[in-house]
């Protein structure tokens, strides 16, 4: 009887096979790595300004943070600055600003996405041409408009500039996103008597909150951290924004770093606190509004 020799080597064992989409080892490492890096890269500039401002002015421009840490700059700037001034500036301007882009953007984006009306298709072109302006290049026709108005060195000037830059992007942003929601809904509403405007409220607004969040989110980042209609527009200390009140810590000849990076971090805080309070809607809002043109 014939025996099978131990020694031969049988059929080769198979490969394993790897699942569809999975990475191999290598694969993977180089993706942790680039997000390793990347995270790096984007907190290495707020961690710097956080660190800085704890530094003694002495220490400012150094690479020694944690040497002689003090609260001296935040100190300095709520005393003998009018920081608070500024802020409530900002606060207002970006409040308004916010509260009447998504307004705005909302009912604009709704009316294009159910209705045909005369003027509909330049009206949507004007607002994308909009956009494709410098800001820069604005701010002398601007300057120049609200000189003529009586609204320089007014807030309103500033909320009016300021929506004159969110409200294009975000009505088409909430055009793409309303036209995702079924017109059935619409239909709906009018058999149970609603008019427009009470179907729009009642029914089509809260299947909108993420694409809202997301209009709510750059109309406020728009007012909040904009520098150079402010700086253009205001001047005097109490009528500054924070964008103009940082300027005030920068001379011809010499920066006071400490304060201004104290200021900075404080800035930071309302807008990472919106961010957080949105953030869950962010992301399918800017699908959603990205669907449909």
């Amino acid at each position: 009887m014939a025996t099978t020799n131990p020694t031969t080597p049988g059929p080769a064992a198979a490969k394993p096979v790897r699942k569809r989409g999975e990475r191999s080892p290598l694969a993977s490492f180089g993706l942790h790595a680039t997000l390793a890096v990347a995270s790096i890269v984007a907190v290495f500039p707020v961690l710097w300004v956080l660190l800085t401002s704890l530094k003694p002015a002495k220490y400012a421009i150094t690479t020694d943070f944690l040497k002689d840490t003090t609260l001296d700059n935040y100190r300095y700037l709520v005393e003998q600055t009018s920081f608070f001034t500024w802020f409530a500036n900002s606060a207002l301007v970006a409040g308004v600003t916010t509260v009447l882009g998504v307004m705005i953007a909302a009912t604009t984006g709704y009316a294009v996405s159910r209705f045909k009306f005369p003027g509909m298709r330049p009206l949507m072109w004007t607002l994308l041409i909009t956009q494709m302006f410098p800001m820069a290049i604005l701010i002398v026709p601007l300057y120049n408009l609200m000189g003529q108005l009586g609204l320089l060195n007014q807030p309103v000037g500033l909320i009016i500039t300021y929506l004159t830059i969110a409200v294009p992007f975000c009505a088409w942003m909430m055009k793409g996103f309303f036209d995702t929601i079924p017109v059935e809904i619409d239909e709906s509403g009018r058999v149970d008597g609603l008019n427009p405007f009470g179907t729009f409220w009642r029914l089509i607004l809260p299947l909108a909150k993420p694409g809202l969040a997301v209009t709510a989110f750059y109309s406020f980042i728009t007012a909040w951290g904009e520098v150079a209609y402010a700086s253009a527009f205001m001047v005097g200390e109490e009528n500054l924004t924070l964008a103009g009140g940082l300027q005030t810590f920068v001379t011809q000849y010499t920066a006071n770093w400490g304060p201004m990076t104290a200021a900075s971090v404080l800035i930071a805080i309302p807008a990472a606190a919106f961010f957080i309070f949105a953030q869950r809607h962010l992301v399918a809002g800017m699908t959603a509004g990205a669907t449909k043109g």
